[in-house]
This record gives structure tokens, C-alpha cells and sequence, in this order.
């Protein structure tokens, strides 16, 4: 049964259309998550980590578990599964998963997540994380080139799929900066002090390392390997539930691209409104005029 448009977006509108009609069907062997003591939710915002950091996590937990990494999967989100796409996906969230702890992925703010789990989030710089939703949506969810960046920013409000704006994502984690229960770190941060990261998540949830295995999931995180295998990354499940509902296929999409997002190509129209909505929601609760400002305080504690 095929359901939506039959075809790619062409529109904001449209991109709401075919996830909407996805949404809607009843699959047979979805199972909605179910707590238990110790999972980590790994839940940054839309393109600010979230994939180098549960590849991080899962190899973590793999060596610790087995001495050997892990590479044996169709996608990382099979691995650290994703309940806000779990049911377009026909999973089952309460499957047994590999490794302890039980890893989870989201694009949620504190508020909406389970109370009493550990939290793990990496935050990015607003206008980054808008050139890299655009060029990864295009061609995936909607058609190359019919969405101009001028046009995006709807879609770059809404987050990836059961998430939410940008600005109520950093102050819902900005406030539990403090909390045992929350690593906070950012992306840039996490990626030009990786050993460090990694240490400090195997810490946080409860895993020791030696030099070793530090230099182990370093190497497996790198962008060049994880390039090399971008397949395990793209979204597999998603791409074959858009195949059968929507009935599209051949779609573009890698989370992990040969060069970072340049927060430069975003149209100085749209950075402006970015900033303002800064001023406006995070200045006046932060302190920090700007990322840059604020992710220096991060860091430092870091």
C-alpha cells in the first residue's frame, strides 16, 4: 500500500504531507519504548552530533562487552533505536539490544524524555545546523533543488522527526548543565578533543578505558572512517519504510558527508533571523549574546 504523494516533496508543505501520511499506518511490530533503571538517550538537536555520538557510544559499550568493536549492522539507529521514527520503521523498542547500557536516540528536549535516565547532548552553532539539515534533506526528503535555503527555515524549526525548535532544545539542556544526570558538551569541542570525550562518556556511563580503547573508538569515530562506511549511517530503516509506504527509492541521504557544514552558506537574510530569535528566546536566559559565547562556557567547564 502506498500512502502520501507517491513521489519526493516539493514544498515545505509537502515534506509535512508524506511524514503525516507515514505516520498513520499501522505497522504490526511496533513496540513503543519501556524504561529501564540506567538507559542513556542520546539526544542532541537535528545535524549537531548525533550520529558520530552514538557511533561513540555503541563501540564503547561493544568493547567493554565483547573486546571487539562493532560493525555488523544496516544502521546505527538499529543499535541506539529512535522511538520518533520507530513506528514509520515497524520496530520494536523494547528489543534486547547488543550491549549494556541500553542506548537510545533522540532530538528531544529534557521535558519530553523519560525522567530519571542519563542524558547525553551535543550542541552546535544555530547556522551550521541549517546548512547541514538542508543538504541533508534535499534529495531525501524532498527533491534537489525545488527547497531554497531562503525557503527552508519552517522545516529547520521543526527539528528531525519528534523533535523540536532549535532554541527550546539548548535551553531545556542548558538548564541541566549542572545535573549529574546530563553530559554536555559541543560538537566542535567533542570532535577536536575526541580521547577526552571519549573518556568522559565512558565515565559517564559507567564503562571503564585504557589507552587502548580510547585509541580504538577514536579511529572508529573519525569522519574519514565513518565516510567509508556512511551506509551504516544514512538512515537505512527509514529509507526502506519510505520505499514501502511512500513508494520512493534510490533516496539521497548520509549523515556523514566528506566535509563539515559551513555556517557561511547560509543567506544572510536567514542568519539574521536566526540571530534575532537568539536575542530574543537564549540571550536573555543564558547571558551569552551568541554561540560562540556560550559554547566558550561549555568548553571550559569541559
Amino acid at each position: 500500500m502506498t500512502v502520501g504523494l507517491g513521489r519526493l516533496a516539493r514544498s515545505v508543505e509537502e515534506v509535512g504531507m508524506n511524514l503525516g501520511a507515514m505516520q498513520e499506518v499501522e505497522r504490526p511490530n511496533y513496540r513503543p519504548y519501556a524504561a529501564q533503571p540506567g538507559d542513556v538517550f542520546i539526544t542532541s538537536w537535528a545535524k549537531s552530533g548525533t550520529t558520530m555520538t552514538q557511533q561513540m557510544f555503541h563501540q564503547l559499550r561493544m568493547l567493554a562487552a565483547t573486546g571487539e568493536p562493532d560493525m555488523e549492522f544496516d544502521d546505527i539507529s538499529r543499535m541506539t533505536p529512535w522511538e520518533d521514527t520507530a513506528r514509520q520503521n515497524d520496530f520494536d523498542m523494547t528489543a534486547a539490544q547488543r550491549a549494556a547500557p541500553r542506548g537510545f536516540k533522540s532530538h528531544r528536549e529534557y521535558e519530553r524524555l523519560e525522567p530519571g535516565m542519563r542524558y547525553i547532548v551535543t550542541l552546535r552553532d544555530p547556522h551550521e545546523t541549517y546548512h547541514s539539515l538542508h543538504r541533508f534533506f534535499a534529495g531525501y526528503l524532498f527533491e534537489s533543488g525545488s527547497v531554497s535555503m531562503e525557503d527552508f527555515l519552517p522545516l529547520w524549526l521543526m527539528g528531525g522527526p519528534g523533535g523540536c525548535d532549535y532554541f527550546t532544545h539548548l535551553l531545556s539542556w542548558w538548564a541541566r548543565r549542572d545535573e549529574a544526570d546530563t553530559l554536555l558538551v559541543t560538537y566542535r569541542w567533542a570532535v577536536t578533543n575526541k580521547p577526552a570525550m571519549i573518556r568522559r562518556m565512558a565515565d559517564f556511563i559507567g564503562i571503564a578505558v585504557d589507552e587502548a580503547m580510547v585509541g580504538q573508538v577514536e579511529a572508529l569515530t573519525a569522519r574519514d572512517f565513518m565516510y567509508a562506511h556512511k551506509d551504516k549511517f544514512d538512515d537505512a530503516m527509514i529509507k526502506v519504510a519510505m520505499a514501502e509506504l511512500l513508494g520512493l527509492h534510490d533516496l539521497e541521504s548520509s549523515k556523514v558527508k566528506a566535509e563539515g557544514s559551513d555556517a557561511r552558506e547560509v543567506p544572510p537574510a536567514i542568519a539574521a533571523q536566526i540571530d534575532a530569535l537568539w536575542a530574543e528566546r537564549v540571550a536573555p536566559v543564558t547571558g551569552h549574546a551568541d554561540f560562540a559565547s556560550l559554547a566558550s562556557e561549555i568548553d571550559a567547564r569541559a
